[in-house]
């Protein structure tokens, strides 16, 4: 079993705007100090990186 221990998800970060289809998510929320987060997505990873210009990308 790898070192890795997953936390399920928390509502830190969340922000109610009305609209129950959508939510607003702080990216600290996700990356914490990281500059990249595996996300896992109908069985498929995607990786949400922060660019050297602050800027967010997320790739398959």
């Amino acid at each position: 079993m790898s070192g890795h221990k997953t936390e399920p998800p928390s509502d830190r970060g969340l922000s109610s705007n009305g609209d129950q289809a959508r939510a607003e998510i702080d990216a600290r929320a996700l990356l914490g100090e990281r500059r990249e987060v595996t996300i896992i997505h109908a069985g498929e990873r995607y990786r949400l990186r922060v660019t050297a210009n602050n800027k967010l990308i997320l790739t398959k």
